[in-house]
């Protein structure tokens, strides 16, 4: 999330009089909401930054509950997106809102609901200063653990006002808790069920009767919260975690899912990887070939699920085998070329579960299905090229070899000026002009290929990898 907040703009009133006379109304999160959504709809402006592959599943639901004004339960297993959804939803609330300046909530200068700002408004009236929040201050977000109190949700006795002479049955001397003060905003709650059952109850009076019970007394507020929550379905469903009651209160249940078109698994892996190093779309696809076939494996525990972060790990792990190769050999740009998958799985085998019993075999597994997803996308580019050509040469006297510490410019010297090799870089959309890297990773692709149709042997020696007859 963005945590630069940009300065309200100085034309904006900054009394509730001047507020008054400019014609403000009161609305709530839901109405507001619900009017942007509707315009950026009808107006086809992008609502969903950053959300990818959910545009025909998952975002109408949501569409369709936010427009209803429900609080919403996101389900989905891990690295589904649902935390990058929830903090979207800010998006869809005004730039900016009125709230009392000074007060502890975001209350509305024409309608405050403490005690405090409803003496402040009645005794300063028109006079009432009025500050402007940013959309980006009207989302919090919280992860449930088992030691979330109510006091953090809800709220509790200040022992610094009681201190001050207030009497403990006075309302004012409530510290209020995330909820309260996420009034005329939005909250997410991550892993909903990891909350205690009595935390939970705690909840269904904020999202129902809209009081805040603490310490054995009651303060009224209306407060005007949208809450969203994420949770597992293991958790959800089976572990009956989340009390009946709760349950009841969220009025949309959305399920999320992993990414099934190989174009936005690629796209997000884009996006969300901070790369160090240049990594082409052809090895980008290979990695998210393998975490298709990593989520249809019965040998992963797909309760647990292959999450998305797994790619972007791996993808970050490629690029950073390239720019170690670039220090060392002093080559640059630092471009990943296919040896460099090599370093996935030894790394990133802790982020995925197996079933019990199969762990021996997780490494085996692993670079199995890492093969077969190179092997894929080298037979859909290069469908239709005769690649006998390349087989001809490596065997007859020009074997390549590949590794951490060689340079790409050693690996196309190795072989002769091939037509084939010229077809190749141009299935991959890569030029003669380009740097020796990104020609070198194509070349190696189609060796590897090669060499997993058992055109190719393919030798270790010292740690590097030597094609040949």
């Amino acid at each position: 999330m963005n945590t630069s907040v940009p300065t309200a703009p100085a034309d904006l009133p900054r009394t509730a009089g001047a507020l008054r006379a400019a014609g403000h109304q009161p609305r709530g999160v839901a109405e507001e909401i619900r009017t942007n959504l509707l315009a950026a709809l009808s107006e086809q402006r992008p609502v969903w930054r950053g959300i990818v592959g959910f545009d025909e599943t998952v975002l109408p639901q949501l569409e369709r509950a936010l427009l209803a004004g429900h609080h919403v339960v996101l389900l989905g297993e891990r690295g589904q997106g649902k935390t990058r959804l929830a903090r979207t939803l800010a998006e869809l609330l005004d730039e900016w809102t009125p709230v009392i300046e000074g007060a502890e909530l975001a209350e509305h200068p024409l309608d405050p609901i403490t005690p405090a700002s409803r003496r402040r408004a009645a005794e300063l009236g028109d006079d009432l200063p009025v500050a402007w929040l940013h959309r980006s201050l009207r989302y919090a977000e919280k992860l449930a653990t088992p030691d979330t109190s109510v006091g953090d949700l809800v709220g509790d006795v200040d022992p610094v006002k009681v201190a001050e002479g207030r009497s403990l049955g006075d309302p004012e001397t409530i510290h209020f808790g995330l909820i309260p003060r996420a009034h005329r905003g939005i909250v997410a709650i991550n892993e909903l069920p990891d909350l205690a059952e009595r935390i939970q109850v705690a909840l269904l009076n904020v999202m129902e009767e809209r009081d805040v019970q603490v310490r054995g007394y009651t303060l009224r507020l209306p407060l005007d919260v949208l809450l969203v929550a994420t949770a597992n379905p293991e958790d959800y469903t089976n572990r009956g975690r989340i009390i009946t009651p709760l349950k009841d209160r969220f009025g949309a249940e959305i399920r999320t899912h992993y990414l099934s078109d190989l174009d936005d698994e690629i796209n997000l892996v884009r996006q969300e990887a901070d790369l160090v190093a240049e990594v082409g779309d052809p090895l980008l696809e290979v990695l998210a070939r393998f975490v298709g076939h990593l989520r249809e494996s019965s040998a992963v525990d797909q309760r647990s699920g292959v999450s998305a972060r797994f790619a972007v790990s791996a993808a970050e792990t490629v690029a950073a085998a390239a720019l170690q190769r670039a220090a060392r050999t002093g080559e640059w740009p630092a471009v990943a070329r296919p040896v460099d998958l090599d370093a996935v799985t030894p790394v990133l085998r802790g982020k995925l579960e197996f079933h019990a019993g199969l762990e021996e075999e997780a490494e085996e597994l692993l670079t199995h299905l890492l093969r077969r997803s190179l092997a894929e996308t080298a037979r859909t580019a290069l469908a239709g090229i005769d690649l006998r050509s390349l087989v001809e040469a490596v065997a007859e006297g020009h074997p390549v070899r590949t590794g951490p510490r060689v340079r790409a410019a050693e690996v196309l010297a190795a072989l002769p000026e091939l037509p084939v090799l010229h077809e190749v870089a141009a299935r991959f959309g890569v030029q003669a002009t380009d740097p020796p890297g990104r020609i070198a990773a194509v070349v190696e692709l189609a060796l590897e290929s090669l060499y997993l149709s058992r055109n190719l042997a393919k030798d270790l020696e010292s740690g590097d990898a030597v094609y040949g007859a």
